[in-house]
């Protein structure tokens, strides 16, 4: 019955009406025709239908098996949709995936954050993870060398973000990584990580919200104060990314500005 309550509550936020329209506006700037997405952390498939909207190709990946059916339901018959049951993270492999019932959208692979959090953030006290499940996973590399490199990558996996990019080792254009109030620095080693790979300006979006909260894209030494001094506040939002010039060893030329 938990079970049932949590997808049905997910239905209603993600796929409630109106939703879409305001997806495809924020990743507009973003997403094109014919290009390469990766959703990490795919859920019911509502950013993919968006980013399937806008054009694009999209490689979805989702390790809760119920979930997965339901995104094929959705968003997975849709001609573009690649769906991949697996998790990401720094290399190859299998990990324990925690699960909440009535919550699907918190379950991670993140122990420590899963402990931590509910200490520092309200919203995560009542959030239970009643089940384990081994997964396989992938990294980010595995999946370019496969697939090609994307335009955009879009990753909310709670609390296991920076473990995400950690498999990655060159730059894409565009990213966005999910934040939350007591795990903020998460999102810092995000920054970091990015920092690393190349140059990139960043804004944010708070919840569930579709405009940018910064009127100019900061840098990463910005983004991290902001990050350090409580993030204003934000319970949760999305970190996004943007690159604006070439990665070490690459010329001008070769990178989107």
């Amino acid at each position: 019955m938990r079970r049932t309550l949590g997808l049905l509550r997910s239905l209603a936020i993600y796929w409630r009406p109106g939703r879409q329209r305001g997806l495809r506006r924020l990743y507009t700037p973003f997403v094109g025709p014919d290009d390469l997405v990766f959703d990490v952390g795919a859920h019911l498939g509502d950013r993919t239908a968006a980013f399937v909207a806008l054009g694009a190709r999209v490689v979805a990946l989702e390790p809760q098996p119920h979930l997965a059916r339901w995104f094929r339901r959705l968003a997975g018959r849709r001609a573009g949709v690649t769906l991949r049951t697996e998790a990401v993270g720094r290399e190859e492999g299998t990990a324990v995936l925690a699960m909440s019932d009535a919550t699907p959208t918190v379950s991670t692979l993140a122990d420590a954050w899963r402990t931590r959090v509910p200490d520092r953030n309200p919203s995560f006290r009542d959030v239970r993870w009643e089940r384990r499940l081994e997964v396989p996973v992938t990294t980010l590399d595995r999946l370019i060398e496969e697939h090609g490199v994307p335009r955009f990558c879009k990753i909310d996996v709670e609390g296991w973000e920076a473990e995400v990019l950690a498999g990655l080792t060159r730059p894409v254009e565009g990213l966005s990584v999910e934040f939350v109030s007591g795990g903020l620095e998460v999102a810092e080693a995000c920054v970091d990580r990015l920092e690393a790979l190349g140059p990139y300006r960043f804004n944010v979006v708070i919840g569930e919200g579709r405009s940018f909260l910064f009127p100019v894209w900061a840098d990463a030494d910005g983004v991290r104060a902001w990050l350090r001094e409580g993030a204003g506040g934000v319970s949760s939002g999305d970190l996004y990314a943007r690159r604006v010039g070439p990665a070490a060893g690459e010329s001008a030329g070769d990178a989107t500005h």
